[in-house]
């Protein structure tokens, strides 16, 4: 089944951890909390984000590891469940070497069982679009 929606970015806050022990690159590895709201006709909720990234936000260059905590509707099933995503740029539109997977064993109340993967994209207006290809248990 796939589920689809919208999503809006309704905080990010840069945290103060930072990897040890210290390696100097071209890039800075950050990392970061976000909350998301999740908008759609098959797609609504909110996640909790852990990000982590090395990127330059003058050039649009570098990668991201996101790990969220999902919880919402999926086509009218309510419930809990992690997908993590990544994904690298180089400073165009387009996004590359990208991962994106629902956490096996993650699911709670009525997305219990969920597998399955999905993605994401960001339109030229910046509207941020999300889907999940997913399979749950027979019930």
């Amino acid at each position: 089944m796939r589920a689809s929606g919208t999503f809006k970015v309704v905080s990010f806050t840069p945290a103060s951890l930072t990897p040890q022990p210290h390696v100097e690159t071209g890039l800075p590895v950050g990392v970061a909390t976000m909350e998301k709201r999740y908008e759609g006709d098959t797609l609504t909720g909110h996640s909790a984000t852990l990000f982590t990234a090395a990127f330059d936000q003058e050039a649009g260059v570098g990668s991201y590891v996101a790990m969220e905590s999902f919880e919402g509707v999926l086509d009218g099933r309510e419930g809990a469940f992690n997908f993590v995503h990544s994904a690298a740029t180089d400073g165009g539109p387009s996004r590359a070497a990208e991962h994106f997977a629902i956490v096996p064993g993650s699911g709670t109340a009525a997305l219990t069982g969920i597998t399955g993967a999905g993605g994401l994209r960001v339109d030229e207006d910046g509207t941020h679009r999300i889907w999940f290809d997913y399979e749950l248990p027979p019930s």
